[in-house]
């Protein structure tokens, strides 16, 4: 079955609940950053800058996790666009750790 465009986000959209956090990546070649808000768009925590690497998906990691704990929230959908190939790694390492990725 095909949706539009706008059905699908709808659907994405459903998928958050009050228990969310709903993380934003502006994805860049070096350096990519993080946002974070809760299911009502609320801003949720300070912006998290952070490199296209291992490292820096660790430090992405460990700042989930502590909003998710900070604000009693149990899951966690991340989107971000598919911006030349630099989403690829970070992507596949959060699919990995079992996230919900996004592509906008």
């Amino acid at each position: 079955m095909k949706f539009k465009a706008q059905d699908k986000q709808n659907q994405l959209i459903e998928k958050i609940t009050p228990q969310h956090l709903v993380v934003g990546i502006d994805i860049a070649q070096l350096i990519h950053v993080a946002r974070a808000v809760n299911f009502r768009g609320i801003v949720v925590g300070n912006p998290l800058s952070f490199s296209n690497d291992e490292e820096g998906f660790r430090i992405l990691l460990r700042w989930i996790q502590s909003l998710q704990s900070t604000h009693n929230l149990d899951f966690a959908i991340i989107g971000m666009e598919p911006t030349g190939h630099y989403w690829l790694s970070v992507s596949k390492w959060l699919s990995e750790k079992q996230f919900e990725v996004v592509l906008c």
